[in-house]
């Protein structure tokens, strides 16, 4: 009901040619794939099966690289903010931000631009350059062992479940016990992704049998590369 409210909403201008698609995840991807929509906007609570918004958002950006993406959040936080432009989307509009807004930000997002608060743009500035491997969870529990991170750090390397074995004189078979516990804590269900996640920002080295090493790294611009403009809007108080 709420996407169909949406649509209508958005229809009213008479600059969008509003699609309407099923709530499955699958149709949404095909339908991406098929009519290439110049820009997709997605909920970060969808959910259908075992997917979410921000894998939907990764599923659309693959068979469309040429959709640009807004994640619709409940609200602007940094975990949220961060997650939904490292799936990549090109914008974050939180629901509690005027109506009129949004179709701004999908002209913005349309042109080229990213869409993001100044504070927004912050949290995505700092994931740059802090390790994307949380070493403590929310309550101050590890998030990742010392033998976990090895294991990271070797699928980092492009080393095949054996050549970890081999490195770290591990069972092969232990090796995917580590790497289903890895999954599940960083929420992740690919080995790509546990490599991305690494080197969001900048990761964690670790030389086996030794202490982990922070290192951090900032943003780095391919040859030819154009800066994106970027709209900073003011967050409303």
């Amino acid at each position: 009901m709420s996407t169909q409210l949406l649509v209508e909403a958005l229809a009213r201008d008479s600059q969008f040619h509003m699609i309407e698609i099923s709530a499955s995840g699958a149709a949404i991807v095909q339908l991406a794939k098929r009519d290439r929509p110049h820009v997709a906007v997605v909920s970060a609570s969808f959910r259908d099966g075992q997917m979410g918004g921000f894998e939907l958002v990764r599923e659309v950006r693959t068979q469309s690289p040429e959709t640009r993406a807004i994640m619709l959040l409940d609200s602007s936080e940094r975990a949220s903010v961060t997650q939904a432009f490292r799936a990549g989307a090109q914008g974050v509009f939180c629901r509690t931000e005027p109506f009129r807004l949004l179709a701004k930000s999908i002209q913005c997002v349309n042109a080229g631009q990213v869409w993001a608060s100044s504070t927004e743009l912050q949290y995505v500035l700092e994931a740059l350059t802090q390790p994307a491997l949380t070493p403590f969870s929310g309550k101050g529990n590890t998030l990742l062992s010392a033998r976990e991170i090895d294991v990271v750090r070797c699928v980092s390397e492009g080393l095949t479940n054996r050549e970890i074995a081999q490195r770290l004189k591990l069972t092969e078979h232990t090796v995917k016990n580590y790497l289903f516990r890895i999954f599940d804590k960083l929420g992740v269900s690919s080995r790509v992704e546990v490599v991305l996640y690494a080197l969001g920002g900048g990761g964690v080295s670790r030389t086996p049998g030794g202490a982990p090493n922070r290192r951090q790294a900032g943003p780095v611009m391919p040859r030819g590369a154009v800066p994106v403009p970027v709209n900073l809007r003011k967050t409303a108080t």
